[in-house]
């Protein structure tokens, strides 16, 4: 084990002699002192090029004490004053609010997509607008006006339309391929009605009448096959200058329409209609059923 020595000088004393060579000193020395200042060396650099790069990125980004550039950051939440501003991720948030000087723009090269979830992060809505189409997915769907007036709603089992009028331009106009019901179903000015079902039945009902009107035109009905006017307990009125049959069958001269199966049309002066067996003269006055 080797023992260290020290040793120590008085005034007047001769000087120490040579050192034992079992004394060490104390201290970092050759090759390890020139590591070490060289590793501190290192540090330094990275420190200062870090330091720059921050200065830089704080330099680029435009960080400030109010946010990052134009964006700013306020208790209300982030404002971008002016520009525009490139999200590559999901965004989530509250509110979305355009400037007041200006519009709401969202742009994508695919598509954008709005999704609304509930507490347990299932989605109850969603809104798609892609290059080709658009898509909505919810449970009921209602457009309001301005002023809070119910433009349109829809949902599972129906859908209703807030205004009063609705406006079909469409060159071949609206289909509907089950029951529709309004209050009133009108032309354009100066432009033919049509309601035509090319290979069903057509019927209108109303509980307390329908009512067909041509203030400058005619009113056509046309079918390939009959024509049926029915009136279960009412009448069935015909109010016109003049009622005309053009296709009635008629009996030949001097011959009873009884023997070929001809009746005659009567008319009471009710206005009722009734028919009569025809004969070589009227038989309306016999068989008088008014």
């Amino acid at each position: 084990m080797v023992r260290e020595q020290y040793v120590a000088t008085t005034p007047g004393s001769s000087p120490p002699g040579p050192v034992p060579d079992n004394v060490y000193k104390i201290g970092i020395y050759g090759w390890r002192k020139r590591c070490l200042y060289l590793f501190v060396l290192l540090l330094i650099v990275i420190l200062v090029v870090n330091f720059a790069l921050t200065i830089w990125i704080l330099r680029v980004m435009w960080f400030n004490t109010g946010g990052m550039g134009l964006l700013q950051v306020n208790p209300d939440g982030v404002k971008l004053d002016e520009g525009e501003s490139d999200f590559l991720f999901p965004v989530y948030a509250q509110e979305i609010h355009s400037r007041e000087d200006a519009s709401l723009l969202v742009h994508s090269s695919e598509n954008v997509s709005l999704n609304a979830r509930n507490e347990n992060g299932e989605v109850t809505g969603r809104i798609s607008v892609g290059p080709t189409e658009a898509q909505g997915h919810t449970q009921n769907l209602l457009i309001s006006s301005h002023n809070d007036n119910m433009l349109f709603t829809a949902d599972g089992g129906h859908a209703a339309i807030g205004p009063d009028k609705l406006r079909v331009t469409g060159p071949e106009g609206a289909l509907f391929q089950h029951s529709v019901e309004v209050p009133l179903l009108r032309s354009e000015p100066l432009k033919d009605l049509w309601l035509e079902s090319p290979t069903r039945s057509l019927t209108v009902e109303a509980p307390r009448g329908v009512h067909f009107k041509a203030l400058a035109g005619n009113i056509e009905a046309a079918s390939n096959m009959d024509i049926v006017l029915q009136s279960t307990i009412g009448l069935l009125v015909l109010d016109a200058e003049t009622v005309r049959m053009p296709s009635l069958p008629l009996g030949g001269e001097g011959v009873s329409g009884n023997d070929q199966g001809l009746y005659e049309v009567c008319v009471c002066p009710s206005g009722k209609l009734f028919l009569s067996k025809a004969g070589v003269t009227s038989t309306c006055g016999e068989d008088q059923d008014c």
